[in-house]
């Protein structure tokens, strides 16, 4: 292996030792550690809210603060070599997000504050005993998104009513994909429907999942909100569309790449709110004095051209509570 791709898998992304030699000469400003789950490319958007976050603190990156960047590349068995480098470097306040991230960040240190963004209940979690008041080092913004996969199925039943088995696409690997699935299970059987279960953890694994779920005949798709598949809404939609299967995903920029429609929250919006708390840390409040976020608005995105294409008929019930239809 060259040295470069060494460094690479180290860190998750190209930045390696090189700002931490700039943060030593420039030691007037705080450094703050970003841990990602996903790449710099696949978050480029996200990475825009996370300073504008900041930036409403007062806060701008090589102006009056440092930011390291390190991405696990969707490879979550990084995560927590990546969380430990921060912490050895003695970052002034750890923002995570994704909750594979999260746990790494926690997992690492009791001292460092953390900002964390997750998609579940933090309390169930573990990474506060109290959203009112958080103990501990570690608060941030809870988007709740685990608990939308229910209403994602209704939805999906909507358009498609004759479906008796829904596929679910999960990543094994997310420390949430448990309680996800038991949830949705749950869910399921009061209107009997039958949920088949498909994994994935990497590329290779989506194609095998999609050639699952047709031998198995599943007659929908209800997408987990992982990571590893927000980072590829393309190659998520394409395969879908191959097999003309109708599909719901949680963020916007699904149906945007051509899928059948997304019911979530804002994650943009998430990441803003944690970089607005990071810069309340720098400004000296302590996790405990910032209750955890709760982001309670829900946006539902259909794209008709889609459904035309699948043969499928929105009713105009649906389509009157949709906050955007994409023709």
């Amino acid at each position: 292996m060259r040295r470069r791709e060494f460094i690479k898998g180290i860190v998750g992304s190209a930045v390696a030792a090189r700002p931490f030699a700039a943060r030593a000469q420039q030691a007037a400003m705080p450094v703050v550690g970003f841990l990602g789950s996903r790449s710099p490319d696949d978050s480029a958007d996200l990475v825009v809210a996370f300073r504008a976050g900041l930036s409403e603190t007062g806060f701008v990156e090589n102006r009056n603060v440092i930011i390291e960047f390190h991405w696990a590349e969707d490879q979550y068995g990084r995560l927590p070599m990546l969380a430990a480098d921060l912490v050895a470097h003695q970052v002034a306040a750890i923002a995570a997000t994704g909750n594979p991230a999260v746990q790494a960040a926690k997992a690492a240190t009791t001292k460092i504050p953390i900002i964390f963004l997750t998609g579940s209940d933090p309390v169930q979690l573990g990474l506060v005993n109290s959203l009112n008041r958080p103990d501990g080092n570690l608060t941030g913004v809870a988007l709740l998104n685990n608990t939308l996969a229910p209403k994602q199925r209704q939805l999906l039943r909507e358009l498609a009513p004759q479906t008796t088995l829904v596929a679910f696409l999960t990543n094994p690997k997310n420390p949430i994909t448990k309680s996800d699935t038991r949830n949705i299970q749950t869910a399921a059987g009061t209107t009997g429907q039958q949920i088949l279960i498909l994994s994935a953890s990497n590329d290779s694994d989506l194609d095998s999942a999609f050639a699952a779920l047709v031998q198995q005949k599943a007659e929908a798709l209800l997408v987990q909100g992982d990571p590893l598949f927000n980072a590829r809404p393309d190659k998520i939609v394409a395969l879908a569309a191959r097999y003309a299967i109708p599909a719901i995903y949680q963020w916007r920029n699904f149906p945007a790449a051509g899928g059948l429609m997304s019911y979530g929250t804002d994650l943009a919006d998430g990441w803003r709110l944690v970089g607005v708390y990071t810069g309340k840390i720098l400004q000296g409040a302590k996790p405990t004095d910032l209750p955890v976020q709760q982001s309670v608005k829900v946006r539902l995105v259909i794209n008709l051209r889609t459904a035309k294409a699948l043969g499928l008929n929105v009713p105009n019930t649906l389509i009157g509570r949709a906050d955007e239809v994409i023709e």
